[in-house]
């Protein structure tokens, strides 16, 4: 058996959630904040039998897409902020970080 937690951005949570479902797998979704951008993100947990790995996978690629996005570089915490004037940079976001972790026991009451 496996975990596979993911981490997605909140703008594909409902598609990813949809399909999951629709391909009969279930999962936890915890809401969770990104460092970088400190944008929301959802985090799944969704526990699978060592041969299912490759669909949910498939799942999470076809569901969470990688797009362009101009952010505006958070204020820096120490010095003066008087002459810092931060410009829009475009960076990649969206897209899927996946852990696939071994599971030695699972319950369910």
């Amino acid at each position: 058996m496996k975990l596979i937690v993911a981490i997605i951005q909140d703008k594909d949570s409902n598609r990813l959630s949809s399909a999951l479902v629709k391909e009969n797998y279930r999962a936890t979704k915890l809401a969770s904040t990104g460092g970088f951008l400190r944008a929301g993100n959802t985090t799944f947990m969704i526990g699978v039998d060592d041969h299912q790995v490759d669909d949910v996978l498939k799942v999470i690629r076809n569901s969470c897409k990688v797009r362009e996005q101009l952010v505006t570089p958070v204020t820096p915490m120490s010095g003066t902020t008087d002459s810092y004037l931060p410009l829009p940079v475009e960076v990649q976001v969206g897209g899927a970080t996946v852990f696939v972790l071994p599971v030695d026991r699972f319950e369910h009451f």
